[in-house]
C-alpha cells in the first residue's frame, strides 16, 4: 500500500484511535511524524510518544492522553495537503480557536507551534491546527 499524504494517515490513524478510547497508536516512522508526536507531547494533546524498532522498520508508538473518558485531542486537521500546499508568513500564522488550540509550522528551522514561529518571525507550511 502506497500512502501519498503520510501526515494526513498520521493524523487519521490518532483521530481514529480517539475515537475509539484506545490508549496506544503505532505510526509507520519519520523524521517529520516524529517532529508532530514531539509537539503534540509537548503541547500536551498526548501523554508520551516512542520510537521503535520493528525489523527493518521503525515505528512511532504514540501513547494518547484522556481527561476522564474524553480525549485531550478534541479535533486535529491537514490544513497543507500534497495537492494543495499551504505557506504563510510569520504574520499570516492562523490562531486555532482564538489561542486555545495550537497550529503546527513546518519552517526552515524545523517543526513547530504557530507560537514559536511567530516569536521567531518566520512563516512555513501550514501542516495541521489541533484543539
Amino acid at each position: 500500500m502506497n500512502i501519498t499524504d503520510s501526515i494526513g494517515d498520521m493524523l487519521t490513524r490518532i483521530r481514529n484511535a480517539n475515537a475509539a478510547l484506545k490508549a496506544e497508536v503505532v505510526i509507520p516512522h519519520s523524521k517529520l511524524k516524529a517532529d508532530i508526536a514531539r509537539i503534540l507531547k509537548q503541547e500536551g494533546y498526548v501523554r508520551d510518544f516512542s520510537i521503535k524498532q520493528d525489523g527493518p522498520r521503525k515505528q512511532i508508538h504514540v501513547e494518547l492522553k484522556f481527561v476522564g473518558r474524553k480525549p485531550a485531542i478534541e479535533d486535529i486537521q491537514r490544513v497543507s495537503r500534497p495537492g494543495q500546499r499551504v505557506y504563510v508568513g510569520s504574520e499570516e500564522i492562523p490562531r486555532v480557536r482564538g489561542g486555545m488550540g495550537t497550529t503546527l509550522l513546518s519552517t526552515s528551522r524545523g517543526v513547530m507551534t504557530g507560537r514559536e514561529a511567530r516569536k521567531l518571525k518566520i512563516g512555513g507550511e501550514v501542516l495541521c491546527t489541533v484543539w
